[in-house]
């Protein structure tokens, strides 16, 4: 959750603040805040926020909720200022694409690390949780609501290039947060329909090291009952594991497709030691 932390305050501050880009989040009203009152920082606009966000949400959402995000919430201010104090990080590039596209990286690769771990970043995260309580209203899309209002109050204050270059940067930092959150959890999922579905088990049991789903399905054209075997691999197993299958049955009919977040034995539970004469 630090991490994350680190790497969206250094973000904003190495490159969306010193191209004057629009950014979303109470770092977004924190600039906004400082046309009007240049002698208040930004991390500090954004503390506030947090800890405001925090009481509200505290009468709104309970303990649990809260104690998630009171951490994130001093820790984010935190680390934006600290960056706010090296003068040189303004200085790593002075192209305006690169800065959008590394701003919205380091804020979509932050943030989807703090969400992958169940935390949010506080401030502005917690209003739309509280509408989605009270009145129904989808998370999502208040999110998207309060950050279209944030970007569209920095208008005035941004060239029409800045606000350009603003969108790249939210584009790019959507995409990654649903990478970030996904790191290291995808997998393979495998569908074989085969006569020789058995011995084709047996050999995922004994090789693979993996358990089997059988399914009851209908061919199409002869209309023949038989199974079809559903397992779930890493990506490193798959190639070998396909030509082992063709090994038994060159015939066979293989379907293969990206799985995310797999839970249950051999992936978040322990393995079952199966007899390997099976």
């Amino acid at each position: 959750m630090l991490i994350g932390n680190i790497i969206l305050a250094f973000g904003i501050d190495a490159f969306a603040l010193p191209s004057k880009l629009i950014v979303s989040g109470s770092s977004g009203v924190g600039i906004i805040i400082k046309q009007f009152l240049p002698v208040i920082d930004i991390s500090t606009t954004v503390f506030i926020i947090n800890m405001l966000a925090l009481v509200v949400g505290y009468f709104y959402l309970g303990k649990e909720f809260i104690a998630g995000t009171l951490v994130s919430s001093f820790a984010f201010p935190f680390f934006l200022a600290f960056f706010e104090n090296i003068p040189s990080l303004a200085h790593l590039t002075n192209d305006r694409l690169l800065s959008a596209i590394f701003a919205g990286i380091c804020t979509g690769i932050g943030l989807g690390i703090v969400f992958r771990v169940g935390y949010s970043t506080g401030g502005l995260d917690i209003p739309p949780v509280i509408f989605n309580k009270k009145f129904g209203f989808s998370v999502g899309t208040m999110i998207n609501v309060f950050d279209l209002v944030i970007l569209i109050g920095q208008i005035p204050f941004s060239n029409f290039e800045g606000i350009l270059y603003g969108i790249i940067c939210v584009l790019v930092s959507t995409y990654l947060i649903d990478r970030a959150m996904m790191l290291g959890e995808s997998n393979v999922q495998v569908i074989i329909i085969s006569d020789r579905y058995e011995e084709i088990a047996r050999m995922i049991y004994r090789d693979v090291d993996r358990g089997v789903t059988f399914l009851n399905v209908t061919t199409g054209y002869l209309r023949n009952e038989t199974k079809a075997i559903l397992v779930i691999l890493s990506r490193r197993q798959y190639t070998s594991f396909n030509e082992d299958v063709q090994k038994i049955d060159p015939y066979a009919f293989v379907i293969a497709s990206d799985v995310h977040s797999v839970k249950g034995r051999g992936f978040t539970l322990p393995d079952i030691n199966l007899p390997r004469n099976y």
